[in-house]
């Protein structure tokens, strides 16, 4: 369910729709960050930098603090909030054409909506503060919110699987490609220094974690995996609820959505958080 929802919440970092809002906002789009930062902020309020820093966590508190809070210099929360619903529906509108109206993406919207609001808020402060936003009207923008709010839900549990693991931000990155699962090259956005990347993987190896060429030792591809596995368990409690059947046809209904999104070319081959790999659906 993550595979497939993901790239539904991911378009509004990526979509050039979203770009021209954000451009009209204020900020600067030559890269992605300025925009991004702001736009998945924005449900906390006028978050500080150590706010942002405790929920973003494997971003450089350093680059986080050149984003947050001066992203509320150029917008306000409430007007990031907007742009970025006009964002989403410019870019559906976009990829679905007249499907966007239709009668597969209300019952996604049903399906999925019924799933994030039966998500547990506890120590998840992203999940609960989109979860308190109010619910848009149209079904592909409900469709939106609550990807976004499983997205994130799923997100808060996996930096608490980091903190039960004892890997801070950088060194959650530096174990991940370890075990060849994304070149440490993606991962160059995050502002992490080469010195405090080098210093991560010190600190791993004298764990037994990584090898001196910086590999993932069984032991190291041991706690990835119970990583993995407790974010999967803490993520699978709304899926149980909405149940297998329904699960399974959000899941079907989402794949044409996919298929426009990476038609499109509008997502890298790895996440916006660099968790995991998003897949095309079979």
């Amino acid at each position: 369910m993550w595979h497939q929802l993901e790239p539904i919440h991911a378009v509004l970092y990526f979509s050039p729709q979203a770009f021209e809002e954000a451009a009209t906002l204020g900020y600067d789009v030559e890269s992605r960050w300025p925009s991004y930062f702001a736009y998945r902020t924005a449900p906390l309020g006028r978050a500080g930098s150590r706010l942002a820093t405790a929920t973003y966590y494997s971003f450089s508190p350093r680059m986080i603090g050149e984003h947050v809070p001066a992203a509320w210099e150029v917008a306000t929360p409430e007007r990031v909030l907007q742009a970025r619903l006009t964002a989403v529906d410019r870019t559906y509108r976009h990829l679905l054409g007249d499907k966007v109206a239709g009668p597969d993406v209300a019952e996604a919207a049903e399906l999925a909506r019924r799933a994030a609001e039966s998500v547990a808020v506890a120590g998840r402060p992203l999940a609960a503060a989109n979860l308190d936003l109010p619910w848009p009207d149209e079904p592909h923008l409900v469709l939106w919110q609550a990807a976004t709010v499983l997205r994130e839900h799923r997100g808060d549990g996996h930096l608490a699987a980091l903190l039960a693991a004892g890997l801070d931000g950088c060194e959650a990155l530096v174990s991940f490609a370890a075990i060849g699962a994304a070149p440490a090259a993606n991962f160059a956005g995050r502002g992490w220094s080469e010195q405090e990347w080098d210093a991560a993987r010190e600190r791993l190896a004298a764990r037994g974690l990584v090898d001196l060429d910086g590999q993932a030792t069984e032991r190291g591809r041991e706690l990835r995996d119970q990583v993995e596995r407790m974010t999967d368990g803490l993520a699978a409690e709304p899926w149980r609820l909405l149940g297998e059947e329904r699960a399974e046809r959000l899941a079907r209904l989402a794949g044409p959505f996919l298929g426009a999104v990476f038609e499109a070319g509008l997502l890298p081959m790895t996440s916006t958080l660099g968790i995991a790999t998003v897949k095309a659906p079979d």
